[in-house]
């Protein structure tokens, strides 16, 4: 019996010591795969930048998943900021002789595919080639593919080309059924993302701003694709209604495509456009390596930092979306850093938590004492994303951008009604009058009503009052245009919610001649992870299970998971968007 437990302690050894081994190991040969990603990349000869599937476009650092419990990640991502500066450097580069887009699904915002289609638009006056293949092809892909000179189509493929919708999904029935009682309490007709807990059907103010949104977006693509494709906006219309682009002949028969061919003689035709012999090699590099082969690693000198906000607003000290303790370290550090003589908000957020976006807004004040802050809207600035916009010297907002929703409100769901249903009770005891105003079984007292009322009531208040302080125009104005309303960044500049329709590039711009700045570099804020930090952060994580259910269900699932189930998220008074938009 001593030699059995004598061999089982040897074997745990063994095997713990084999796990040590195997971790180290690990670490090696992430070490090395980062060391070999650090290698130089040279540009060759009569190349072609290619862009293609392999590449996620995002708008932030933080936005970049590292995980190692996302293992089976093949797609690497650049920053939008990267690529447009790629691209505008293939324009005047000998080596790089066109470009060739091959995306069916693209990984990007509608903000940020505008700005890469406009980049390939600018490319184009410099007489190179852009040609594009697709195989089923997104809306987006398309959308962009659409530039090109030349579009060619598998003979099999298809255009997935059908404008935009969107649909509510409402819960009051649900709720009723089974005894779930929600306490809603906001501020704005339009703020519609407690809509789904008080009605059965969009209402009129959710369905005007919808339609407004939707076909203002619509508008602006479907103009530019119809451009590109030689067509009016009345044939287009009908080759939109008539879904022809998902029948390869008909989006031949209706100019959606050029050609229907096969990938190969996609190649060989860009091989023939390069004059290449029989045995040379077709040089294709992407956009990453291609930003790896000219990015400036020399950082020193002045610089306009661009500091990235990305994701939903939230109290707290993580690294991904915009948590407040985490942002104030970043105001705070740039504006202490000499080097950086102006800053660029690049907001991409749908809102989140009030009192975060206060203190945010707080920091970037006292920021714009010490420089020049200007603010650069990408998909999203609503709501808590359009409230820490109010510190700006000057607003840019892309045409596309979700801009405004300012309103304020709150949701506090309880369940005394299934609680009955099923044999359960409460009781209550208290030191004071209102310490139990809200609990899960009971919902809130009618005073809790009355204070949570007012506390929304206050918050909205607040909002305004620094958007006309922002804005220069009174109370009434920004409530008319208020009252939890989105506009499109091209109608938010005509009521005056932003001050120019620009890109990322052109804020930065602005902000270096703002500070007086003839040379400079752009340095992006927060600093992308290293896989080492990713690895410990991982494995020091509390919430190890939350981001295995997060990469199994996906991230806009999830999100909805999280506020169903995050205690804390419930308790906050909202300054939130309540959907996204994207050209699917």
């Amino acid at each position: 019996m001593k030699s059995f437990f004598k061999n089982v302690l040897a074997n745990i050894v063994a095997i713990a010591i084999l796990c040590v081994v195997f971790f180290f190991f690990f670490i090696i040969m992430i070490a090395f795969g980062s060391m070999s990603n650090e290698k130089s990349v040279s540009v060759k000869k009569n190349s072609v930048l290619t862009i293609n599937l392999k590449t996620d476009i995002i708008d932030s650092p933080t936005e970049e998943q590292q995980s190692i419990f996302i293992m089976n990640k093949k797609n690497t991502s650049v920053l939008i900021y990267d690529v447009l500066q790629a691209v505008k450097k293939a324009k005047t580069d000998d080596n790089i002789k066109g470009i060739s887009i091959e995306v069916d699904n693209l990984n990007a915002g509608i903000t940020q595919i505008d700005d890469l289609r406009a980049a390939i638009q600018d490319f184009k006056k410099s007489g190179k080639f852009v040609y594009a293949y697709g195989n089923t092809v997104s809306q987006s892909s398309y959308y962009l593919g659409s530039v090109a000179d030349q579009y060619y189509l598998n003979p099999s493929g298809g255009i997935e080309l059908k404008g935009l919708s969107t649909e509510v999904t409402f819960f009051k029935d649900f709720a009723e059924k089974y005894g779930i009682g929600i306490e809603v309490i906001r501020h704005g007709k339009f703020k519609s993302a407690v809509e789904p807990f008080l009605r059965n059907d969009i209402s009129p103010e959710n369905k005007e701003q919808l339609s407004t949104l939707l076909n203002d977006i619509w508008g602006n693509t479907a103009s530019k694709i119809a451009s590109s494709r030689k067509m009016d906006a009345a044939q287009f219309k009908t080759v939109v209604d008539s879904l022809y682009g998902m029948i390869p002949d008909q989006s031949l028969q209706y100019k959606l495509a050029d050609k229907l061919i096969q990938k190969t003689e996609y190649d060989q035709m860009i091989r023939t456009k390069l004059s290449l012999k029989e045995d040379d090699k077709l040089n294709k590099i992407s956009l990453t390596k291609y930003i790896d082969s000219f990015s400036d690693k020399d950082k020193s000198g002045e610089k306009v930092a661009v500091l990235y906000a990305s994701g939903s607003i939230n109290n707290g000290d993580e690294y991904s979306d915009i948590y407040s303790d985490k942002y104030i370290e970043y105001i705070k550090d740039l504006q202490d850093d000499k080097k950086v003589k102006a800053v660029v908000l690049r907001i991409n957020s749908p809102g989140g938590s009030a009192n975060a976006s206060d203190e945010i807004l707080f920091e970037l004040q006292q920021l714009k004492k010490k420089k020049p802050l200007v603010v650069s809207f990408g998909d999203y600035a609503a709501s808590g994303g359009y409230y820490i916009a109010m510190a700006a010297d000057k607003i840019y907002s892309e045409p596309n951008t979700l801009t405004g929703s300012i309103g304020v409100f709150g949701v506090l769901p309880y369940f005394k009604e299934l609680a009955n249903r099923n044999g359960v009770r409460s009781d209550i005891v208290a030191t004071n009058a209102n310490a139990a105003y809200y609990s899960s079984l009971n919902g809130l007292t009618p005073y809790g009503v009355n204070v949570m009322t007012r506390s929304v009531e206050g918050t909205y208040k607040r909002f305004v009052h620094f958007v006309t302080q922002n804005r220069k125009k009174s109370f009434e104005d920004i409530d008319a245009i208020g009252g939890g309303r989105v506009w499109s960044g091209t109608r938010a500049k005509q009521i005056g919610l932003v001050d120019e329709l620009g890109s990322l590039e052109d804020a930065v711009k602005f902000a270096a001649q703002k500070a007086g700045l003839k040379s400079y570099n752009v340095s992006s804020y927060p600093k992308s992870k290293t896989s080492f930090e990713q690895i410990f952060e991982d494995l020091n994580e509390d919430d190890i299970s939350a981001r295995v259910i997060k990469n199994k269900i996906g991230k806009a699932n999830y999100e909805i998971f999280q506020q169903m189930t995050d205690q804390k998220l419930k308790s906050e008074v909202k300054m939130e968007m309540p959907y996204q938009i994207k050209i699917n």
